[in-house]
């Protein structure tokens, strides 16, 4: 489970940083995805999809990492 602690009674910063740690564990995607049921064919291209997305992240982060 998911967690922000206030500080300061600035509530905004926390919202702020509570939808920024959701972004980056994905929840809001996955939110999007469970909104509809997902054909199996569709399933196999999003995991193609996301394959790719990686495979290039990474290769990109490896090529910054020699320079």
């Amino acid at each position: 489970m998911i967690s922000v602690e206030v500080r300061g009674n600035d509530v905004n910063q926390a919202l702020r940083r509570l939808k920024k740690t959701l972004n980056r564990e994905g929840v809001f995607r996955e939110m999007k995805m469970r909104r509809h049921c997902e054909k199996p064919f569709e399933k196999r291209q999003r995991q193609a999809r996301e394959a790719v997305r990686r495979s290039r992240k990474n290769r990109s982060r490896v090529l910054a990492s020699k320079l």
